[in-house]
């Protein structure tokens, strides 16, 4: 359903101070593939950059030009007080269809009561929002993703506060778009999560540590180097050089090839996660 997600030098940041530095790497169609790392170590940034929320300082993503693409942000970036209801927000995903001020058919309203039916909340459409627990407030979320149908789905923190049932059912959903040939990128925290659900990761620490298969990114040693690289990283150092002329991307790898200091991390290496389709 989607290309390649390729992503050439990229470095990401606000006000020329840089949150991930000079990132290469390579997301093939179809993967499922977690974003992992310390606090603070650019996750969300880079996931919003795919989103495109966020402009490169310098490097640039392609594969995602006339794609769409289904973005969830952190729960604590949304407003659950907003008097709308939970069948009005879920039809929010149909806005490709309709537009901003279209209306809505019986089949598309009834594909939102399947949606909602799908993530386990049949009959709840007429309720407001903010009466919704935060297990439930997800779960409409992910209805909303469904009725999308964007071949690209990012998710940052999507299991965060919910329990443990929430999880896992949702978790079942991402398996199912998953094995629709949609590539789906989450960021998370949970490092059992991701050994037990996602096959492919890449691990930042304001650069890229590894990408590629799960088992072997995930390391004592990978997440030793990303603790330290982002412990190591001066927020108050000075603005990044951005005159360094983008250059080829080096070889594709499973595991880093570069080498740098650790005040001023710069990745040269391509990383290639191969395709997660079961």
């Amino acid at each position: 359903m989607s290309t390649a997600i390729e992503l050439h030098n990229l470095t990401l940041g606000y006000e020329r101070h840089p949150a991930v530095h000079h990132v290469s790497a390579t997301v093939p169609s179809g993967s499922l593939v977690a974003v992992v790392g310390p606090n603070g170590a650019g996750k969300s940034t880079l996931v919003k950059a795919l989103a495109g929320l966020v402009r490169p300082m310098q490097g640039h993503i392609t594969g995602l030009a006339g794609q769409r693409v289904a973005y969830l942000p952190q729960r604590d970036d949304m407003d659950h007080s907003f008097p709308i209801t939970v069948a009005d927000m879920v039809a929010m995903g149909l806005w490709h269809e309709v537009g901003a001020l279209g209306g809505f058919s019986r089949a598309q309203r009834q594909r939102c009561a399947d949606a909602l039916a799908q993530v386990g909340l049949a009959g709840f459409g007429q309720r407001t929002i903010a009466t919704l627990s935060g297990g439930q407030f997800q779960r409409a979320l992910f209805a909303r993703l469904t009725l999308q149908d964007a071949p690209v789905i990012l998710l940052d923190e999507p299991f965060a506060g919910v329990d443990t049932r929430t999880s896992r059912d949702l978790l079942d959903l991402l398996h199912t778009w998953h094995g629709q040939g949609r590539t789906v990128l989450a960021v998370l925290h949970d490092m059992d999560q991701v050994r037990g659900h996602f096959p492919h990761t890449l691990l930042l620490a304001r650069e890229l540590v590894a990408a590629g298969a799960t088992e072997e990114v995930l390391t004592e040693a990978n997440l030793q180097r990303a603790r330290r690289l982002n412990e190591a990283f001066d927020d108050d150092a000075p603005e990044c050089d951005l005159t360094e002329p983008d250059g080829p991307p080096a070889q594709v790898a499973h595991t880093p090839t570069h080498t740098h200091t650790p005040t001023h991390p710069r990745a040269h290496a391509h990383q290639h996660l191969h395709e997660a389709h079961p």
